[in-house]
């Protein structure tokens, strides 16, 4: 039997595609490939109590009624099952969620031992871990890609591509492919259940959104000329001249500084503006027609 392991991308919360959040609130089924991160949208907490009827309630909405909560007792010491932590006394009471786009609209959450199952998570990164992967009998390690550019999918490729092969001939992990990982676009960076953490280091308070950290994918090579060494590429994001970009083969990568581009009618230009744009300009010969560039911002 042959055994993958997830590695990289998106960390869901629930079993991955089971999570019904999405369904629910979209109707689009995580299960069908059409999951809309609904753990990553914008809420509030809203203090909630439940009525004698067993119903969770806003604490607001419960006007005039007097309702004892029992306070959290035992479970104030009770440690966190991941990491070392102890467990916080308000992690005992009900809240209910309030997301921005549906105001009124309450849903309640609990927390155990375990964690919250509703919230945002930092991305999987487990590079680190490949040479440990392979030490066990790992076949295959898989990638988040289904809904990620094909820039995206290159480099993180490329990056477990390289970590897989100096682990195949008994080298020590290079910390640099954490840098290279770091430019792409991410939540933060977890190793999840690879190694044990505390309860917070799964989870990102801060951002609902990816962001490129240090590099943007700033074009795409149609066409290259070996003999001129002219490429033509279309662009993907703004890009001038001067601008130090990198250039991404299969190869391997390279640093070049832009000197100087035409647009398409052979126009010298200054910059490329964004999306719909094609310019020509002048690149080393280790350029393909594979290749992409991304820019350090």
């Amino acid at each position: 039997i042959e055994l993958e392991v997830f590695v990289h991308g998106a960390l869901c919360i629930a079993y991955s595609g089971r999570c019904l959040l999405s369904g629910y609130a979209n109707h689009r089924d995580p299960n069908q490939g059409t999951c809309t991160n609904s753990c990553r949208w914008d809420y509030k907490t809203v203090e909630a109590e439940e009525t004698p009827e067993g119903i969770y309630k806003p604490t607001d909405v419960v006007a005039g009624e007097s309702i004892q909560v029992a306070p959290p007792a035992a479970s104030a010491t009770r440690a966190a099952e991941m990491g070392n932590g102890q467990r916080h006394p308000l992690a005992d009471k009900v809240y209910m969620l309030e997301e921005k786009n549906r105001p009124g609209e309450h849903t309640a959450i609990t927390e155990d031992e375990h964690g919250t199952y509703i919230m945002n998570s930092k991305d999987l990164r487990a590079v680190e871990h490949v040479g440990r992967l392979i030490d066990i009998g790992v076949d295959c390690l898989k990638i988040e890609g289904r809904t990620k550019s094909h820039y995206y999918v290159a480099r993180v490729t490329q990056s477990y591509r390289q970590a897989i092969d100096a682990a195949e001939r008994g080298e020590q992990f290079n910390p640099a492919l954490l840098g290279e990982l770091e430019n792409l676009a991410n939540r933060g960076y977890t190793d999840g259940f690879f190694e044990r953490h505390h309860t917070h280091e799964y989870q990102n308070y801060i951002d609902s959104h990816s962001k490129s950290r240090q590099q943007s994918f700033v074009g795409e090579i149609l066409s290259y000329d070996e003999q001129s060494g002219i490429a033509e590429v279309e662009v993907k994001n703004r890009f001038c001249v001067g601008d130090r970009l990198q250039l991404v083969t299969p190869g391997g990568n390279e640093d070049i500084v832009v000197e100087e581009m035409e647009d398409q009618y052979g126009k010298r230009i200054e910059a490329a503006l964004g999306s719909g744009y094609f310019v020509k300009m002048r690149l080393p010969e280790s350029a393909t027609q594979q290749g992409l560039l991304a820019k350090y911002i």
